[in-house]
């Protein structure tokens, strides 16, 4: 690619920054000074430096995030703050996006990338990948819910989900469960509990495919994919809730 292209893809400002860094003799490619914008690379081979830095150049990336309250699964948004605001400081240079959403009030993981294949691959229907949550549920929840949600929840506009499985971790008046959905539908864990005359009070997601939050996370907190990691958001787990 271009030597330009690939330093402001790299993080060393835009285009035109860019120019203005070539310009200056700052910029190196296997030792020899380059000043041509226009220069084809190949990151994989070539070793470019600015400044005598060696600049790490990343194609795609991919990113967890513990997502908080109040923020929005977005690029962009005048009023609230986004999952991208988040992340800007340290990955602004990437064009990124969330997979999928979490409401404003969800909480937990929510995965940013650059690679629409890759974010296809886990928000297809075909794809049936499993996206597991803690949801706290005003009202007590019982074995009739669970059998409603195995067989799929008529919601109010006249829409049936999919088959969910529904697991109660403890049921009282605030009702604790774990529910796992393969369809992003929206609003649809609250509105199935709503469906079955119930509030959700708190939710948070878990799981994607067999990619679970990383517990040493903190709300608010990001960090990139191992290479496993990618791939296990992308496959079921076949283990119980």
């Amino acid at each position: 690619m271009r030597l330009d292209k690939l330093l402001a893809n790299a993080g060393y400002g835009s285009r035109a920054e860019v120019k203005k860094i070539l310009k200056h003799g700052a910029v190196h490619v296997n030792g020899k000074q380059v000043k041509d914008a226009k220069t084809q690379v190949d990151p994989d081979q070539h070793l470019i430096q600015v400044s005598g830095e060696e600049v790490e150049y990343k194609e795609y990336v991919y990113i967890m995030l513990n997502k908080p309250k109040n923020v929005l699964s977005a690029t962009e948004d005048r009023v609230h703050k986004t999952v991208i605001d988040l992340v800007s400081a340290e990955y602004g240079h990437y064009p990124l996006f969330p997979i999928g959403r979490l409401d404003l009030d969800t909480e937990g993981l929510i995965l940013l990338t650059n690679d629409g294949q890759y974010s296809h691959e886990l928000m297809s229907p075909k794809k049936h990948v499993g996206k597991l949550y803690r949801a706290e549920i005003r009202g007590s929840v019982t074995e009739e819910d669970v059998q409603a949600f195995q067989q799929g929840v008529t919601l109010k506009d006249g829409y049936t989900t999919k088959p969910a499985q529904l697991e109660i971790k403890q049921a009282d008046e605030l009702s604790i469960v774990h529910v796992e959905v393969s369809e992003g539908k929206y609003h649809q864990v609250k509105r199935m509990f709503e469906a079955v005359g119930k509030q959700v009070m708190e939710l948070e997601r878990l799981r994607i495919g067999s990619l679970w939050m990383d517990e040493k996370l903190p709300r608010g907190h990001f960090r990139e994919l191992t290479s496993e990691e990618r791939v296990m958001a992308k496959t079921n787990q076949k283990k119980d809730l």
